[in-house]
C-alpha cells in the first residue's frame, strides 16, 4: 500500500494565547497515492480545519502529519510547496492578473529568485491549461470570468504546481450540476492517470459516492475512513448531518427526507 499522506493521533482546532478550542481529536488517516478521497461532514464539523492542517497552513493542536513517511514539520516552506498544492474557495485579492498569470503562479516553488519561467515551467503551465480545457480563458482577467470558471483556473494552478498531493476545499461550490460532474471526472482522471492523492471536501455526497475511492467522514467529533460501500453499510452517512429528518437510503444510495 503506497501511503503518501498519514496522520497519527492528530488533534485539530484553534489555539490563541491560553484559549484552545479542540474541533476533532485522535484522527488517524492513511491516504494512498492514486486515490480520490472525499471529506464529508456537516457545516462546522471541522472539514476546512482538517484540510488546512494537512496542508500545513494551520498548526495541529496535537499529533503528527506525515507526507511520504516524513514529518511535515521537517519540510521547508519550499519543500512542502513541492509536495502539496491547496485550492481554497476564497476570493482572490484585487489585481489585473490574467488566467494565464494565475496558473503560472503554480510554478513559484520551482522558479529562480527572480521568478523567471523556464521551458519546463511553460510546458507545465500549458499542460495544466489543456487538462482543464480552459484555453479559451487564458487571456481573460480573473475578474472577467465566473466564480465557477475561476474555481477551474485555481485547479489548473494546482496542476501546474506538479505536486503528488492536491487538497481542495469545496471545489464544486460555485458549479452547476453538469460542471460538478465534469470536475469530479477530472479529479478522478488525475488520481488514476497521474497517481496523485487528491483530497477534497464536499457536500455533493451522492456524486462523490459514484466517483471517490475513499471517504473520510467527520461526524459528532469522530473521524471514520472507509470506502462508500462500507460507509453506507455501517450507517455512517446517516449520522453525517445533525438533522434527524434527513436519512440515507441504502437502496437508492441517496439522501431522503423522513416524514
Amino acid at each position: 500500500m503506497n501511503v503518501i499522506l498519514e496522520t497519527k493521533d492528530l488533534t485539530i482546532g484553534f489555539g490563541k494565547n491560553k484559549t484552545i478550542k479542540i474541533v476533532v481529536e485522535n484522527i488517524n488517516l492513511r491516504l494512498q497515492a492514486g486515490q480520490l478521497i472525499a471529506l464529508i461532514g456537516s457545516n462546522g464539523a471541522g472539514k476546512s480545519t482538517l484540510l488546512r492542517t494537512l496542508a500545513r497552513v494551520q498548526n495541529p493542536l496535537g499529533g503528527l502529519v506525515f507526507v511520504e513517511n516524513r514529518d511535515v514539520n521537517e519540510f521547508s516552506n519550499l519543500e512542502i510547496a513541492q509536495k502539496i498544492s491547496l485550492v481554497l474557495t476564497e476570493k482572490l485579492p484585487e489585481s489585473n492578473l490574467t488566467v494565464y498569470d494565475i496558473i503560472a503562479l503554480g510554478r513559484q516553488p520551482y522558479t529562480n529568485w527572480v521568478g523567471k519561467l523556464s521551458a519546463v515551467d511553460l510546458v507545465a503551465i500549458e499542460a495544466a491549461i489543456a487538462c482543464t480545457e480552459i484555453e479559451h480563458l487564458r487571456d481573460k482577467k480573473h475578474f472577467e470570468i465566473s466564480d465557477g470558471q475561476l474555481q477551474i483556473v485555481l485547479i489548473a494552478r494546482a496542476l501546474a504546481q506538479e505536486t503528488p498531493i492536491i487538497i481542495l476545499d469545496e471545489p464544486t461550490t460555485h458549479l452547476d450540476l453538469p460542471h460538478k460532474i465534469s470536475l469530479f471526472r477530472l479529479l478522478k482522471k488525475l488520481a488514476v492517470e497521474s497517481g496523485k492523492c487528491i483530497v477534497f471536501s464536499t457536500h455533493d455526497i451522492e456524486l462523490a459516492i459514484e466517483m471517490a475511492d475513499l471517504f473520510v467522514a467527520i461526524s459528532k467529533g469522530n473521524v471514520v475512513q472507509a470506502n462508500a460501500d462500507l460507509m453506507i453499510e455501517n450507517g455512517v452517512l446517516d449520522s453525517v448531518f445533525d438533522e434527524q429528518q434527513i436519512v440515507f437510503d441504502r437502496i437508492k444510495r441517496k439522501f431522503i427526507f423522513r416524514n
